[in-house]
């Protein structure tokens, strides 16, 4: 099909670039021009391993471009796809003003029989909205359908190209077989139902998903009260196969651009047709205090936290990406700040976009983790990137003041702490070093 991407971010970006090496015909716009110039150099505005060489070669085969000429790219396709941002407004609601202008734009520049699809997240109801702003504009025939995302950052184009389903949600059926025909060559595993029931599929999804993960972390505090292993616990757990063992790692909880904005939506969602998520509400709150952990773990092995140095090892919410979005680590920073400590980050890919959202005069920007680690009071391991994993601890007590690592995504075994001369702290695991008493600096 001849496809036009309404928006390069996450979710257009990779689902462009997919469904062209697929054999599809794409054009991706934007109307940031600066974004639009970089693209065409092959130049990727997000970090996504690999991104750039799918990138290049469906450039190159005629399958994929890049203009900011959306009137254009829409009268050139066949099949539009609306990608573009629903962030969080003050009230946990999505701001769908992005998604209207675009449908506006969409209906005047019609020339003919169009297929709008919707991939942004949005609440139910949405896109008869686009229905009716579409039809405001135009005379032409058009079809609306939701085909919403299921990437995750870091693994998005092997999640996009090999997916564990695909939702389509329409509500004429004469689609049914164009949609599920281009859509085979990615799975089997297509699920149609009616456009609403779509919306609300992946609010759904990814509320479970953010449940789990808050399930997990109260877990692992019992653990901690009662002498049990958190990591022991969920694979028990996971081995039941109504549970499953995804999304059941103990640490310091969620972040990113879809779980905190999704769950958020979803109780205003509820709330908007009176009733009370009381059960998502916890999911919250559980997922805001847990990231608060590491600060208690410091407390709990060096007293006080005034005039200390602490060593920060992970600045974005979750390997793989430099995304910086919701990230435990700008709340963790910020109130290690506030309590008078002076920092020293380091993040493999994710320094720019974490000090463009946030830089005091207390924190010293590294070039890698054991500069991060030197001459520090303690470190936090926030992001479990693989470098972090493949360190030799025991290099940490010739570096550190004091050799304090907070392990809070529990990537270090039992074997990789001992012996390493370290005082080591995890999520809901039994300590394996003796408890730490601190050197006070003067």
């Amino acid at each position: 099909m001849n496809i036009a991407v309404i928006g390069t971010g996450y979710v257009g970006l990779i689902s462009g670039i997919c469904f062209a090496e697929k054999g599809n015909h794409v054009i991706c716009v934007d109307q940031d021009i600066n974004k639009i110039t970089a693209l065409q150099n092959l130049v990727s505005p997000i970090y996504e391993p690999g991104i750039e060489a799918f990138m290049e070669r469906n450039v190159q085969a005629g399958r994929l471009a890049f203009s900011s000429n959306l009137i254009q790219a829409v009268q050139d396709s066949e099949l539009v796809i609306i990608a573009v941002g629903t962030p969080s407004l003050p009230s946990g609601e999505a701001n769908l003003q992005y998604i209207e202008q675009v449908a506006a734009e969409v209906g005047r520049a019609m020339n003919g029989q169009k297929i709008v699809a919707t991939k942004s997240t949005v609440p139910v109801g949405t896109n008869e909205k686009i229905r009716e702003i579409i039809a405001q504009q135009t005379e032409q025939p058009f079809d609306i359908v939701s085909i919403p995302e299921f990437l995750r950052e870091g693994s998005a184009i092997q999640d996009t190209l090999h997916p564990d389903r695909i939702v389509i949600g329409l509500d004429n059926r004469e689609l049914e077989a164009v949609l599920v025909e281009l859509h085979s060559s990615f799975t089997d595993q297509i699920f149609v139902t009616d456009i609403r029931s779509a919306e609300m599929i992946k609010y759904a999804s990814n509320a479970f998903l953010a449940t789990k993960i808050s399930f997990i972390n109260e877990i692992s505090n019992i653990c901690e009260k009662v002498g049990a292993d958190v990591t022991e616990v969920a694979i028990g757990m996971g081995k039941d196969p109504r549970i499953g063992p995804s999304f059941l790692n103990a640490g310091i909880g969620y972040g990113g651009s879809c779980f905190p904005k999704d769950t958020k939506a979803l109780i205003q969602i509820a709330g908007n047709v009176n009733y009370e998520f009381q059960l998502l509400k916890s999911v919250v709150e559980v997922n805001k205090a847990q990231r608060y952990k590491v600060i208690e773990k410091l407390k709990e092995s060096l007293g006080q936290l005034n005039n200390t140095v602490i060593g920060i090892w992970g600045l974005s919410f979750k390997p793989n990406t430099d995304d910086v979005r919701e990230a435990p680590s700008l709340e963790i920073v910020e109130a290690l700040i506030s309590l008078g400590a002076r920092l020293k980050l380091y993040d493999p890919v994710a320094m720019d976009k974490f000090r463009e959202r946030f830089d005091h005069p207390a924190i010293e920007w590294c070039g890698n983790a054991l500069a991060a680690a030197a001459n520090a009071d303690a470190v936090c391991l926030l992001t479990d990137w693989q470098e972090f994993k493949e360190l030799q601890l025991s290099q940490l007590i010739y570096l550190m003041e004091q050799p304090i690592l907070i392990d809070g995504r529990n990537v270090y075994t039992k074997e990789q702490i001992e012996g390493a001369g370290l005082h080591y702290y995890s999520v809901g695991r039994p300590e394996s070093t003796p408890a730490y008493r601190p050197q006070v600096r003067i």
